[in-house]
């Protein structure tokens, strides 16, 4: 006696989801929503937090082991994901419950005026999924917001080439680096972790720190690869901002477009903390140096300084050009190779000194 057809059409429905949950889990990829909370900011008049609703996405790695196929592996999947649009979030803040709707790729934004001005330091936020828009169970996601300590300078610091060895300008160095490192066998530049110590200790007592921040070209598949990078080398604590979150078949194109929008998430920085003043740090690999004339041009009170690391061997003449346009407009400018170099400019400065050094041990 024959199936009727549509018992049979459920029935092959349910051996694909079969299928399609044990090949999940054989790429450890959670299928079921998450909900990523990355670190906010904000201050006494506005708050921000962002994160995003993924239906598939990949389980934290457990092990580091230095095997390029593991490696290799483990990177793909941060790229196997599947976003969650138009999913209802909400949260909490002060006894107020806020509720956004995710965009086409997952990702939310929370903004708001909070009724209280909050105290300085880390504030847990906990971010969680309307049962309108999945019925099953969803664990919450938990972030963190910072409110900046009393502070005069605020640092905001590309990644790729400028703290993390990277290969931007060479995409063939580049993606096997990416792919056959990982986060604790990756290396920084020799002296920037101790020079960003130093910053981020300037100024301050032993148990607080100067504001940074965090902005790339990378997409936030690489998020927590990046920050398990920065724990493992004692990175200064603070807010990451990359890029538009990508699938399995943009791979390859990873870090390599979009730097426009770098721009805007800077802007959108110092429009936050107006009575501080900016230290942008980068490279000369991409874009860095004319993204950062460009906002030296429009908030010439807000910088102070600029430091771009010198990668490519063959671009100093033009970038030293633009470094000499970002002096004329009042602001201090270091265009350097090593970052012994960049730590006796910041002494030479102001920004750091000889009482920074001890300060930069409790970070």
């Amino acid at each position: 006696m024959k199936q009727p057809k549509h018992l049979h059409k459920e029935s092959e429905s349910s051996l694909f989801k079969q299928i399609r949950r044990k090949v999940r889990r054989l790429f450890r990829l959670y299928d079921h929503p998450m909900i990523r909370v990355y670190h906010g900011f904000g201050n006494d008049e506005k708050i921000m937090v962002f994160g995003h609703v993924l239906k598939v996405s990949p389980m934290p790695r457990k092990t580091y082991r230095d095997s390029w196929i593991v490696n290799t592996f483990s990177m793909l999947r941060l790229f196997m994901v599947k976003p969650f649009a138009c999913a209802k979030v909400y949260m909490e803040w002060d006894g107020s419950n806020m509720q956004v709707e995710t965009e086409d790729d997952g990702f939310f934004r929370f903004e708001w005026n909070p009724q209280v001005p909050p105290v300085p330091g880390w504030h847990k936020v906990v971010v969680h999924l309307n049962k309108d828009s999945y019925k099953g169970h969803c664990e919450p996601g938990k972030g963190s917001v910072l409110i900046p300590y009393e502070s005069q300078h605020a640092f905001i610091s590309d990644i790729d080439d400028t703290f993390l060895i990277s290969h931007s300008s060479n995409l063939r160095k580049r993606l096997f680096v990416l792919f056959t490192r990982n986060a604790r066998s990756r290396k920084p530049f020799a002296d920037v972790v101790r020079h960003y110590r130093l910053l981020a200790s300037s100024g301050q007592r032993a148990d607080l720190f100067n504001p940074f921040f965090y902005v790339s070209s990378s997409e936030w598949n690489l998020y927590f690869m990046i920050t398990e990078f920065c724990r493992q080398n004692q990175l200064p604590p603070g807010i990451y901002m990359l890029n538009q979150i990508k699938r399995i078949g943009e791979v390859f194109k990873t870090g390599q477009n979009k730097h426009a929008g770098k721009f805007t998430r800077v802007v959108r920085i110092i429009e936050t903390y107006p009575h501080l003043k900016f230290i942008l740090l980068g490279d000369d690999s991409q874009q860095d140096p004319y993204i950062y004339l460009s906002l030296a041009k429009h908030f010439p009170k807000n910088i102070f300084a600029v430091y771009i690391r010198n990668i490519q061997a063959t671009r100093p003449s033009q970038v030293q050009d633009v470094m000499n346009e970002i002096e004329a407009l009042g602001i201090y400018e270091c265009y350097f190779s090593d970052s012994a170099e960049a730590i006796r400019h910041s002494e030479t400065i102001g920004l750091i000194g000889n009482s920074g050094e001890d300060s930069s041990q409790q970070l």
